[in-house]
C-alpha cells in the first residue's frame, strides 16, 4: 500500500503529502520508544489553545522550527519525545457557550477537531499517542492532585523548601512557632505550644490556612463586568481584558492564592542554570523584582494604627515630608477623617478603574487626595501628612511609601503639585527643580545622626538605629507577589474543595477527578455567584465519598463544593511531565519515566509568555521537586522565543462624518479615518473588489468611492500583528492546496531568523515551491522513471555534498534554519549544473533535507529502493577531507591582462605549469605561433604570458 506510486509523473505534492501522512500515522513512525539505552530529548511547543478561528500561518511557524529539531535528533540517534495536546479551558469556549448555549465542551472538540486536520497536513512529527487536553478528567484529575499537595504544603525557610503540612503540626504541637521562618500570610499571630493546644479545631485550621502554600484571602482582584470573571495581570492590555478587550476594575473579593512568592528567591537564582535568552530572563527577574532594605514603622498619631513602609532608601529616612498609601490599602478608610471621606471615597472609586499597569506605566498623571491624618516620624516625632495616590500599588511593598521628594522624582513631582515641603537632605545638591535620586557623589545633610555620610555607610547605621529603636528593621523584598488562583467561570477545574463552617475542607485524592456538573446557563447567577452556583448537582458528601444534589446539604456529612474554577495557567504549568508517562492512571508520571525524560530540552513558544505561564510553570516544578515527586527543579532547559509572522493589512480612506472613500492616491488633505478590510478583497496591485466590500459591510452598501483616473481603488497597506480582528489571515490550508505542505515549511524557514518578526507575502511562496520541483527533478525523469544511478559521484559533487552537511549541521544545531534553506538551494542548483545522479551523493542529500520537507524527501527515499522511513536515518557525517581544494583555477594574463582562466592540479611545480598551460589550445590561438619572451609562474596563484 505504501510502495512507491508509478502514478506520480511530476511533483503531485498532493498526493504524496496525503500517502506519507497516513503512512506515518499508521506505522506511528514519530512514537516515543519508553525509557531505553537510546540517549534522551525531549523536544515541546508551548501549548496551544484550540480557537475557533484554526490555525493562520503565523501559528506553524515555531511548530516547524521544533519539528526541524526534532527530526534531526532523531536522525542524530537520540530517543526523541516530541508530543502535542491542547490548553483546552479557556475563556473564549465560555463566551461562546454564554452567546449560544451550547456547552464548551462541544465546542472545544470541534476546536480540537480542526485543529488537528490542520496540523497533520503540515507533517509534524508529533507523538500523537502523548496527546493531553486540560478539559480531559483523566489529565485534570492530576491538576486537583497537585492542588491538594500545595494545600497539604507549607514553606520552610530555614531548609530553603516546601514541607509537608504534617511536619509543621509537630512544630506547633512541639514549640509553637516563635522560632519558625516560615513564608506565611504578614497577621500571623506568634503563639507557644500551650497556646496551640488550646485552640480549638476551628482557631487551628485558620492558623494553618495561613501558611499553606495555597490558601483563602481577601485581597485585590482585576474584576472583568463583562466576563464575570477575575484576570491575572499577563490578560489584561491598556486597562481591559487581553480577550474582547472589555474594561477591567480593582475589586476585594476572596479567592484562593498560591504563594508563589515563598519561591521568589529560587526563582531569581535558577535563571542562573538555564539556557534561555537574556532578555526573557530579564522579563522573570523584573517580575520577581528583588529589593533590598529596610521595613519601617511609622506610628500614626493619635491612633493605636501604626503604618509599615518598604524602602530601598532607608538612608533618605530624614528627607520625608508626607506618607502616601495606595488607595486600596487596608487602612484608608480608618484613618479618613470625617471631612475627608467623601474626597477619599470619590478618589478610590476613580482609581478603582485603573489597572495596575496603567497606573504603574502613567508617569505624568499626579493624583491624590489628604486623609487628614499624620503619622509620627520614627526617629523625630515630628507629624507628616498621609495622602493617598494611585502611583502606590497595594500589591507592591506594604502599599505605603515614605515620600522623599528630594530623592525620588515621583515623590517630588507629587509635592510640587500639592505644594507639599520638600526638604533637602543632599548637601550641595540643588533639589528645587527635580529630585537627586543617585547614590553616588553625595555626602547627607540635616540628618542628624546621619550627617556628613555617603550612602553605603548611611544604609549600615540607619538600619541599626533603626532596629535598636525597635521601628523597623533591614529587609530584602521582592516584588513578586501571590498568584490569585480563582476564577469566576464554569469552563476550568473544579477545586476538589468543600466547606463546613465556612472553612475550607480537602477531598481525598482517591475520589478525584471532581468533575464539572451542568448548568443551565454559563453565567453568574442573580445573586452573583460563579456560574457553579447555578448547578443543582454540586455537594459533597462525606459519607458516601461523591458528589450529591444541592438539596442534600444538611452541613452534618453533605457540604456545599467551591464555586469557583481554576485559572487557564493551571492545566499548563505541569502539562510537561505527564507527556513523560500519559498512559499512567495510578500516579502522576512513573519515578522510571520521569527519571528518564527529566525535563524538557528544548522548549520553543512566543515571549508572551515570558511572566505568566513560565514563571507558574518554574513554580510548580519547583514544589514537586521539594515533595521528591519529580527529579528536577526547572522544567524547560534550553527556550527559544519564536518571532510573529507579521500580516500585511489593507485600509480604506473613509472621509470623517460621512460615507465616502477615498482611493489612496484620492486622498489630498482630507481628515479621513482607516478602516480595516479583508485581505481577500484587495488584488495584488492593492486594488479593492468595491463590490465585495459593499457585500461584506452592509453598513456602507449605499457608500460613494471615490476612484483614482484609471478606475481603480487603491487601499492603504500596513504590516501588523496578523490577526483575525485585523482581517489580515491567511490560512494555512489555502497555502497547502495550492503549494503543498513542504513548500510552506520551507518558506516559514526561509523568511528569516527564527525570534525575529518578518512579514508574509504569499506571492514569495512560489520561489521554494520552484526550488522542490527542481529537486525533484534531479531523481526522477519527464517520463517519471528515476534517474539516480550507482555511479561514482565527481568530485565536485562530493564536494556540494559535505560542505551543505556540514554548513546543515551548524544551522540546525544553531537555530538558524533560514540559512539551511538558502543552502539547499544552492546545493541543488550545482548539482543541476554537474548532471549529477550519483546514489552515493543524493541518497544522504534526501536525510540532509527530510527534517525541512519530510514529505518530498520519503517519497524519493522511496523511490531509490527503501523500505524504511528515511526518519530512521542516520545523519550524513560530514568528511572535511573532501573540501580540501585539489585544483587550481588559474586566470592566465597576456602582457597582465586576462583572457581566459585554466583549472590545473594544485601539486604541480612551476615547471609542470608553463609545460601545461604552453600546450593549451586557448594559449597556442593566443600565441599565433609567436614565442613568449617570458613566462611568469606563482604557483597556486598567477600566470601571465609576456609576448
Amino acid at each position: 500500500m505504501w510502495g512507491v506510486n508509478s502514478s506520480f509523473m511530476r511533483y503531485d505534492f498532493k498526493a504524496i503529502e496525503a500517502k506519507w501522512q497516513g503512512y506515518w500515522a499508521q506505522a506511528q513512525t514519530y512514537k516515543a520508544e519508553g525509557p531505553s539505552d537510546k540517549p534522551k530529548y525531549y523536544v515541546l511547543d508551548m501549548f496551544p489553545y484550540p480557537s475557533g478561528a484554526g490555525l493562520h500561518v503565523g501559528h506553524p511557524l515555531g511548530y516547524i522550527a521544533s519539528d526541524i529539531y526534532a527530526r534531526y535528533k532523531r536522525l542524530c540517534g537520540y530517543n526523541v519525545l516530541h508530543p502535542q495536546g491542547y490548553d483546552s479551558f479557556g475563556l473564549p469556549a465560555e463566551q461562546y457557550a454564554i452567546e449560544t448555549g451550547q456547552h464548551p465542551a462541544t465546542t472545544t472538540e470541534q476546536n480540537i477537531q480542526r485543529y488537528r486536520e490542520q496540523l497533520d497536513r503540515l507533517g509534524f512529527s508529533f507523538d500523537w499517542s502523548c496527546e493531553v487536553r486540560t478539559s480531559d478528567p483523566d489529565y485534570f484529575r492530576w491538576t486537583q492532585w497537585i492542588f491538594l499537595k500545595l494545600y497539604d504544603a507549607w514553606y520552610d525557610k530555614t531548609s530553603d523548601k516546601a514541607r509537608p503540612v504534617s511536619e509543621l503540626l509537630e512544630i506547633f504541637l512541639k514549640e509553637g512557632n516563635s522560632n519558625l521562618l516560615a513564608s506565611c500570610d504578614e497577621n500571623t499571630p506568634v503563639f507557644s505550644a500551650q497556646e496551640w493546644q488550646a485552640m480549638d479545631k476551628d482557631q487551628q485550621a485558620d492558623i494553618l490556612l495561613k501558611y499553606r502554600l495555597t490558601y483563602l484571602a481577601e485581597t485585590e482582584v482585576n474584576w472583568c463586568p463583562y466576563l464575570g470573571t477575575v484576570l491575572a495581570n499577563d490578560e489584561i492590555v491598556n486597562g481591559l481584558s487581553e480577550r474582547g478587550g472589555h474594561p477591567v476594575v480593582r475589586k476585594k473579593m476572596t479567592q484562593w492564592i498560591m504563594r508563589i512568592s515563598a519561591y521568589a528567591p529560587r526563582l531569581l537564582a535558577g535563571l542562573d542554570d538555564i539556557d534561555w535568552t537574556f532578555a526573557l530572563k530579564e522579563s522573570q527577574r523584573n517580575w520577581i523584582g528583588k529589593s533590598v532594605g529596610a521595613l519601617v514603622h511609622f506610628e500614626v498619631k493619635d491612633s493605636v494604627h501604626k503604618v509599615s513602609v518598604f524602602t530601598t532608601r532607608p538612608d533618605t529616612i530624614f528627607g520625608v515630608s508626607f506618607v502616601t498609601l495606595a488607595p486600596e490599602h487596608a487602612l484608608v478608610l480608618e484613618l479618613t477623617t470625617a471631612e475627608q471621606r467623601n474626597a477619599v471615597l470619590d478618589y478610590i472609586q476613580t482609581t478603582a478603574r485603573r489597572s495596575e499597569r496603567d497606573r504603574m506605566a502613567d508617569v505624568k498623571s499626579i493624583s491624590g487626595v489628604f486623609t487628614g491624618s499624620y503619622v509620627l516620624h520614627p526617629f523625630t516625632k515630628k507629624p507628616l501628612p498621609i495622602w493617598i495616590g494611585d502611583y502606590v500599588l497595594a500589591g507592591y511593598g506594604t502599599g505605603a511609601v515614605m515620600a522623599v521628594p528630594c530623592g525620588d522624582q515621583r515623590d517630588h513631582d507629587f509635592a510640587k503639585f500639592f505644594e507639599l515641603p520638600i526638604p533637602n537632605i543632599f548637601k550641595g545638591i540643588d533639589v528645587e527643580q527635580e529630585a537627586f535620586v543617585e547614590k553616588a557623589g553625595f555626602q547627607i545633610q540635616n540628618s542628624d545622626f546621619l550627617n556628613d555620610l555617603d550612602y553605603a555607610s548611611a544604609m549600615k547605621v540607619v538600619i541599626e538605629h533603626l532596629e535598636s529603636a525597635e521601628v523597623g528593621q533591614g529587609q530584602t523584598n521582592f516584588r513578586l507577589r501571590d498568584a490569585v488562583f480563582s476564577r469566576q467561570r464554569y469552563w476550568g477545574e473544579p477545586f476538589p474543595i468543600y466547606y463546613v463552617n465556612g472553612r475550607p475542607e480537602p477531598i481525598d485524592p482517591k475520589y478525584l477527578p471532581i468533575k464539572l456538573p451542568q448548568v443551565d446557563q454559563y453565567l453568574p447567577t442573580e445573586d452573583g455567584a460563579p456560574p457553579l452556583g447555578r448547578a443543582t448537582q454540586w455537594a459533597w458528601d462525606t459519607a458516601k465519598k461523591s458528589v450529591v444534589d444541592n438539596s442534600h446539604i444538611d452541613h452534618i456529612t453533605v457540604f456545599p463544593l467551591e464555586l469557583n474554577t481554576m485559572p487557564g495557567w493551571a492545566g499548563s504549568a505541569w502539562y510537561f511531565f505527564r507527556y513523560m508517562d500519559v498512559q499512567n492512571d495510578k500516579e502522576f508520571a512513573s519515578p522510571a519515566a520521569m527519571a528518564y525524560w527529566k525535563q524538557v530540552d528544548l522548549y520553543i513558544g512566543g515571549s508572551e509568555h515570558a511572566t505568566g505561564h513560565l514563571l507558574y510553570s518554574r513554580f510548580w516544578t519547583k514544589f514537586l521537586y521539594d515533595l521528591g515527586i519529580v527529579p528536577v527543579d526547572e522544567p524547560f532547559k534550553k527556550l527559544i522565543n519564536q518571532g510573529m509572522i507579521l500580516g500585511t493589512s489593507a485600509f480604506v480612506h473613509r472621509v470623517e462624518g460621512t460615507a465616502t472613500f477615498l482611493s489612496k492616491d484620492q486622498v489630498k488633505g482630507e481628515k479621513t479615518q482607516l478602516i480595516h478590510v479583508d485581505v481577500n478583497m484587495v488584488d495584488a496591485s492593492n486594488q479593492l473588489n468595491i463590490e465585495q466590500f459593499k457585500n461584506w459591510r452592509k453598513d456602507f452598501s449605499d457608500a460613494t468611492f471615490v476612484t483614482n483616473a484609471q478606475g481603480q481603488f487603491v487601499v492603504e497597506r500596513e504590516v501588523e500583528k496578523m490577526s483575525k480582528s485585523k482581517y489580515n489571515v491567511v490560512n494555512p490550508d489555502e497555502i497547502c492546496d495550492q503549494y503543498g505542505a513542504d513548500s510552506l515549511r520551507m518558506y516559514e524557514m526561509f523568511l528569516g531568523p527564527l525570534e525575529q518578526a518578518k512579514p508574509w507575502n504569499t506571492a514569495g511562496i512560489s520561489g521554494v515551491y520552484n526550488f522542490l520541483n527542481k529537486l525533484w527533478r534531479l531523481y526522477i525523469d519527464d517520463e517519471n522513471n528515476l534517474k539516480v544511478t550507482d555511479a561514482k559521484a565527481s568530485a565536485a559533487s562530493l564536494k556540494t555534498l559535505h560542505k551543505s552537511i556540514k554548513k546543515v549541521k551548524e544551522d540546525i544545531e544553531g537555530f538558524s534554519f533560514n540559512t539551511s534553506v538558502s543552502t539547499f538551494m544552492i546545493a541543488v542548483n550545482e548539482f543541476s549544473a554537474q548532471s549529477c545522479n550519483s546514489k552515493e551523493v543524493l541518497e544522504p542529500l534526501l536525510i540532509l533535507i527530510s527534517p525541512y520537507a519530510p514529505h518530498i524527501s520519503e517519497e524519493l527515499w522511496h523511490r531509490l529502493g527503501h523500505n524504511s522511513s528515511v526518519t530512521a536515518q542516520l545523519f550524513p557525517k560530514f568528511d572535511e577531507g573532501l573540501l580540501v581544494e585539489q585544483t587550481k583555477v588559474y586566470p592566465v594574463s597576456f602582457n597582465g591582462k586576462m583572457r581566459f582562466t585554466l583549472e590545473l592540479p594544485l601539486d604541480l611545480d612551476a615547471t609542470a605549469i608553463e609545460q601545461a598551460v604552453l600546450k593549451y589550445d586557448k594559449t597556442v590561438a593566443q600565441l599565433a605561433g609567436s614565442v613568449p619572451k617570458k613566462v611568469i609562474i606563482v604557483p597556486g596563484k598567477i600566470i601571465n604570458i609576456v609576448q
